[in-house]
């Protein structure tokens, strides 16, 4: 349940006066730190509170902004591309996720929708970006099944799972090389697939945009994508559809 939407029911059942609401929904929007404006109305607006993008950031810095964001009552603050040596700099308390790159402050989220969502893998080298896509949707609250190293190279590895597969809401196809992972699951299930080309590959992969294009010029028509090694986007995205009409 979003946060506004908390607010209303609270005002529907008596709990909370209408200006208790109004003063509620009025609070500061944003923290000023200078280096960084901390979006505190990210939640009431998109569903989803803030989340930092560590790469870039200094320990000090994703610091003062997540404490910010917990101060403004997130729950739960997601820390993306955050390397083990930058974590383990923070003062915050954060649950740190090694194979995703991503840390968690606050509150663990309990699973709010009802479908699933499968994360399928080409090949090993690709799972850090699967494993960021999703731990990601784990995270916002989503039952995630893996399917991992079920490339095309060997697709009765593939066939193997089709009943995780045609049994998902949404699968997220992960894939570098030629990127031909998603156009086979595409043809496979009834749902929505999101496809995530990584860096993965040969000199001629041009460090993942030949799995892009492949990606994007899919004959399979329920196939979307998002740019390349961008598994957050990708379980973000997931998360929206799988919480629809949830």
């Amino acid at each position: 349940m979003s946060d506004a939407r908390e607010i209303l029911e609270k005002v529907a059942s008596g709990e909370m006066s209408p200006e208790e609401a109004e003063l509620e929904l009025k609070m500061k929007p944003f923290v000023d730190l200078g280096f960084a404006k901390p979006d505190l109305h990210r939640g009431l607006r998109q569903g989803v509170p803030e989340v930092i993008y560590g790469e870039g950031k200094t320990p000090e810095q994703i610091d003062a902004i997540a404490s910010s964001l917990l101060e403004g009552g997130q729950g739960t603050v997601l820390i993306t591309r955050l390397s083990s040596e930058k974590a383990a700099q923070l003062n915050i308390p954060v649950k740190y996720y090694d194979a995703a790159r991503i840390g968690v402050a606050g509150v663990i989220p309990e699973v709010s929708a009802k479908g699933t969502i499968v994360v399928a893998c080409a090949g090993t080298s690709d799972l850090p970006v699967a494993e960021e896509a999703a731990v990601t949707a784990e995270l916002l609250g989503n039952k995630v099944t893996r399917v991992y190293d079920v490339g095309v190279s060997g697709l009765h590895r593939l066939l193997a799972h089709k009943e995780e597969l045609m049994s998902a809401s949404v699968v997220i196809a992960v894939a570098g090389m030629e990127g031909a992972l998603a156009s086979v699951i595409g043809g496979l299930v009834d749902c929505p697939v999101i496809a995530v080309p990584t860096s993965v590959g040969y000199g001629a992969s041009f460090e993942g945009l030949t799995a892009l294009l492949a990606m994007m010029n899919s004959c399979a028509s329920g196939v979307t994508v998002v740019n390349i090694d961008n598994g957050f986007g990708a379980g973000y995205s997931a998360s929206m559809i799988n919480h629809i009409g949830g």
